[in-house]
C-alpha cells in the first residue's frame, strides 16, 4: 500500500494560479493531473502542462526548481555507447555488469512510468468530458499530446527494458494504458508486440488530432510523425522502413522546420529559437543542474573515451563538442553545450530526421544516392565540405556505418539516439563499437529490482540479470 500510495502522490501538485494563456506560453510546471482535476479547458490545459513537466522531468536540484531531463536522456546513453565514461569510473562501463539495483536503470524505468502515468491521469479525465466544453477542436487535440507523450514513456521502456527486435518475444514493456491505483498496480509484463501496437496506436492518434504547429517544448503532428518514424526504423520490417522514407520525407518537405546553417549555433547561441528545434526542453529560471552534469566545478563529471575522440578527430566540431578545461588537464571534458544555452535541452531535431531518412533507404534496398544525399545534407550544415569517401561508397553495410558515426557525430547527448542506432546493427558490428556488452542479452538493461518488490505480478527478470 505505502509503495502504491508514493506512486499516487508523486503526481500531485499545487495547481496554479496563472491565467490560461499565461499558463501555455509558460515552461509546464504544473503536475497535479488526477483526482478530478480537470473540469474545464483552462484546468485540462494545466494538467496537460503537468504532464510536459513530467517529460521535462521537473524537480527540486539542491533547492532550485530545475528540469533534470538530461541525465537519463543524455549522459546514459552516451555511456551505454562507449563514448563518454565518469571521470572516477562508472557502473555503465561495463553492460554487462549492470545490476539491477543501479540508479542509472532505476531513473530511466522512474521517469518513464512518471511521465506514462501523468499522461494517463490526463486521457482519463478528459475522455468522459462533452466536447462543447472545448473550444474548437481542443478536446481532441489535448487527448492527443498526451498520448503522444504516453507513446514516448513507452517507446523509451521498448528500446531500453525489452527484446525489441524480437516481435514474437515475450519480453515486452509493462504497458500502462490506465492511471495506477491501488487496484490494478500488480500487472504482468506484456509481449514485444503488443508494445509495438499501443505505441504506434497512440502515436496515430497524435498524427490525427494533435495541433499542427505548437510551441517547440510542446507536442504536435509533426512530433507524433517523428516519433512514429524513430519506433518503426527500431522494429525494422521491410515495410517500415519503406513508411520511415514516407514520413520524414513529409516532415523535411512539409514541415515548418528548417535545418540550421550552422548546427554548432543551436547549442551554444541559439537553442530553442532554432527553427530546427522540433521538441525541446526550456529550463527553469536560475537552474545550473545540466550545467554541472557536465561541469562541477570546473571539473569534467565526464570524459571522452579514446572511441568518441578519433570519431571527432580532424572533424570541424572536434573543438567545440570537446575540451580541455585548463591547459594542465589531461582529460577531455564534454563542451557540446557550454555557452549561454547550455540549460536548454533537444528532444528530436530536423537532422534526425534527414539521418532516419538515409538509413531507412539504404535498409530499404533503394539507391544508395539518395540515401547519400540526406547524410551529406546534414554533414555540410555541420561544416563538412569533402564528400569524397561518401561518394566513392558502393557497399550497403559500409554506408550505413557511416550513417551511424554521423548519427553519433551530430546527434550525441540528445535522446539517446547514438545508442538507439547502434542496436539496429548485428551483434558482430555492436561489439565493435563496444566490446563491453558481451553478449545479446546486455543490449537492455534490467527491470530494477525495486519494480519486482511492488509488483510481483510482472513476470521474469530480462535475460542475463538477475532480480535482486
Amino acid at each position: 500500500m505505502k509503495q502504491v500510495i508514493i506512486y499516487i502522490l508523486s503526481f500531485l501538485g499545487i495547481l496554479s494560479q496563472m491565467s490560461c494563456d499565461d499558463q501555455l506560453n509558460a515552461l509546464p510546471t504544473q503536475s497535479k493531473v488526477v483526482g478530478n482535476v480537470i473540469v474545464d479547458q483552462k484546468s485540462a490545459e494545466v494538467a496537460l502542462n503537468g504532464v510536459y513537466y513530467r517529460f521535462a522531468e521537473g524537480g527540486d536540484d539542491r533547492g532550485t526548481p530545475s528540469t533534470q531531463w538530461g541525465y537519463s536522456q543524455e549522459i546514459v546513453p552516451a555511456y551505454l555507447s562507449g563514448y563518454i565514461t565518469r571521470t572516477s569510473g562508472g557502473n555503465l562501463d561495463e553492460n554487462a555488469s549492470v545490476q539491477a539495483t543501479d540508479g542509472s536503470v532505476e531513473g530511466i524505468w522512474s521517469y518513464c512510468y512518471t511521465l506514462i502515468n501523468a499522461a494517463n491521469g490526463v486521457i482519463s479525465q478528459m475522455e468522459p468530458l462533452p466536447t462543447s466544453m472545448f473550444e474548437g477542436e481542443r478536446k481532441a487535440e489535448i487527448i492527443a499530446e498526451a498520448k503522444i507523450m504516453r507513446a514516448y514513456g513507452h517507446y523509451h521502456l521498448l528500446r531500453y527494458f525489452t527484446q525489441f527486435y524480437d516481435t514474437k518475444s515475450e519480453y515486452g514493456a509493462l504497458l500502462r494504458d490506465e492511471f495506477v491505483t491501488t487496484t490494478n498496480i500488480a500487472q504482468s509484463r506484456d509481449n514485444v508486440e503488443n508494445t509495438y501496437k499501443l505505441i504506434l496506436e497512440d502515436l496515430e492518434e497524435g498524427i490525427k488530432n494533435a495541433p499542427l504547429e505548437n510551441k517547440n517544448i510542446y507536442s504536435n503532428r509533426w512530433i507524433a510523425k517523428a516519433l512514429k518514424a524513430r519506433v518503426l526504423i527500431l522494429r525494422g520490417n521491410t515495410e517500415d522502413y519503406e513508411e520511415v522514407i514516407t514520413l520524414t520525407s513529409d516532415i523535411i518537405e512539409n514541415g515548418p522546420y528548417e535545418l540550421e546553417e550552422h548546427v554548432r549555433d543551436i547549442f551554444q547561441t541559439k537553442g530553442l529559437t532554432s527553427k530546427e528545434v522540433m521538441l525541446g526542453i526550456q529550463p527553469l529560471p536560475n537552474q545550473v543542474t545540466r550545467y554541472d552534469t557536465y561541469i562541477y566545478n570546473n571539473s569534467a563529471q565526464y570524459k571522452a573515451t579514446p572511441m568518441f575522440k578519433n570519431l571527432l578527430k580532424d572533424d570541424p566540431r572536434e573543438e567545440w563538442m570537446l575540451g580541455l578545461l585548463s591547459p594542465k588537464d589531461t582529460i577531455y571534458a564534454i563542451t557540446k553545450y557550454v555557452g549561454e544555452k547550455i540549460e536548454e535541452c533537444y528532444a528530436i531535431r530536423l537532422t534526425e530526421m534527414y539521418l532516419l531518412k538515409a538509413e531507412a533507404t539504404v535498409r530499404a534496398g533503394k539507391d544508395l544516392g539518395d540515401a547519400k544525399e540526406p547524410l551529406k545534407t546534414v554533414m555540410g550544415h555541420a561544416g563538412i565540405t569533402d564528400f569524397t569517401k561518401i561518394d566513392a561508397i558502393t557497399d550497403r553495410d559500409e554506408l550505413l556505418y557511416e550513417i551511424y558515426k554521423e548519427t553519433v557525430k551530430n546527434l550525441m547527448f540528445e535522446d539517446g539516439i547514438e545508442w538507439s542506432m547502434l542496436l539496429r546493427f548485428p551483434m558482430e558490428v555492436i561489439l565493435k563499437v563496444k566490446p563491453a556488452i558481451r553478449e545479446k542479452n546486455y543490449i537492455i538493461l534490467p527491470i530494477p529490482a525495486a519494480e519486482f518488490e511492488k509488483n510481483p505480478t510482472i513476470g521474469d527478470q530480462n535475460p542475463g540479470y538477475s532480480k535482486i
